[in-house]
């Protein structure tokens, strides 16, 4: 198993260490929880570049690497709004998008199509990323200069999410004729 493959199966162990902290009455857990999460989207960031630098893209990582992401994104979201700091219908829309995308993507690879990840795409990875964890710190360091960040940045994440899904679609609705 190539390193790439091993930090996709690291990411996925650390989903249930990022809610026992962030759910539990642990001392410093959400922001224990915090970093964990932060630790696992770098490794978000360096599976796919490693991958693609090593020439080490394999099947596993094709179907993991996402699936990995999803299930980080989607328990982070899940989580905030058990903890009254997320609405369930932001939940709601930005993982009805995920599944939508997901099934798209199945669909075209059985057509032997690979749906490649867009900018939008990347662009609500990284804004959900910076929600989740600027919600998880309370708006530090925002909020001693009374800057809305976490606000600022999950409304940015709603609208890419939004975009990207829509893009996807519209870009491959070639997919869903056949």
């Amino acid at each position: 198993m190539n390193l790439a493959n091993k930090l996709t199966i690291v990411r996925i162990l650390l989903v249930p260490v990022f809610m026992i902290f962030l759910l539990s009455e642990i001392p410093y857990g959400i922001s224990i929880s915090a970093g964990i999460f932060a630790i696992a989207a770098v490794t978000d960031a360096l599976d796919g570049h490693i991958a693609r630098r090593r020439n080490e893209v394999t099947n596993f990582g094709k179907f993991m690497d996402p699936l990995a992401d999803k299930l980080l994104v989607s328990a982070a979201l899940i989580s905030l709004v058990q903890l009254g700091k997320l609405s369930a219908w932001i939940v709601f829309i930005i993982i009805a998008r995920e599944f939508t995308i997901s099934i798209l993507r199945a669909v075209a690879a059985s057509e032997g199509i690979v749906i490649a990840a867009s900018s939008w795409g990347k662009a609500k990875t990284i804004t959900q990323i910076f929600a989740i964890i600027t919600i998880l710190l309370n708006n530090f360091p925002f909020r001693y200069i009374n800057i809305p960040f976490d606000t600022i940045m999950i409304w940015l994440a709603v609208i890419f999410t939004v975009i990207s899904g829509i893009d996807y679609i519209i870009i491959n609705k070639h997919v869903l004729n056949k």
